[in-house]
């Protein structure tokens, strides 16, 4: 075995399952964080790039799950670290347009958080109820069983499912109560009172 699979072998999941947690894991909890603690040193005009950041999220999720492309990122350290790098900086961008929207702006973000909600969940749902392996994900060389790849894909299927709207619910929530206060904030005063 070459010495790149053994140094990866750290972090290379064994299993679909495992690789989409490291997913989720990176993109829903490590890039929010991220974007939480650089927000500071972000122009003002951040919120501006949300079409591109959630465009370019979504064009890499779906393309390096494409089945051809995920099988060669699986057999190649290379690609491996570049889907993980892309994907990061792709959703280090995204939480950065999502929590740098305020006031009337913050309708921009929940349209965000709406639309690449969505498509996670779809592809989950592709990946649990499709009745043969679309993505399989083990050890390099190793036999593949069709019974434990399916109920694997099925199984980060259900994990996607599950967590992705978890974030994007929860991020929604507090971009909808900002927007509202900053709404309620601009409001002219409904019951003005007379001396």
């Amino acid at each position: 075995m070459h010495a790149s699979h053994l140094a990866l072998g750290y972090f290379h999941p064994s299993g679909l399952a495992a690789h989409m947690l490291q997913h989720i894991i990176m993109m829903n909890v490590v890039a929010p964080l991220l974007a939480l603690g650089v927000r500071r040193w972000l122009p003002s005009t951040t919120w501006r790039i949300w079409p591109a950041a959630t465009a370019a999220q979504l064009l890499l999720l779906w393309g390096w799950h494409a089945p051809a492309v995920f099988e060669s990122a699986m057999g190649s350290p290379a690609l491996w670290l570049l889907m993980h790098g892309t994907l990061l900086v792709a959703a280090l961008c995204f939480w950065s347009a999502i929590i740098s929207a305020s006031g009337t702006r913050s309708w921009r973000a929940i349209f965000a958080l709406l639309i690449t909600g969505k498509l996670f969940c779809l592809l989950g749902a592709l990946l649990t109820f499709a009745p043969r392996t679309i993505l399989a994900a083990g050890p390099e060389g190793a036999p593949i069983d069709a019974a434990a790849a399916l109920a694997d894909q099925q199984l980060a299927g259900l994990i996607m499912i599950v967590a992705c709207p978890l974030s994007y619910v929860l991020a929604g929530i507090i971009v909808s109560a900002r927007w509202f206060l900053a709404l309620e904030g601009e409001a002219p005063d409904a019951n003005p009172r007379y001396s």
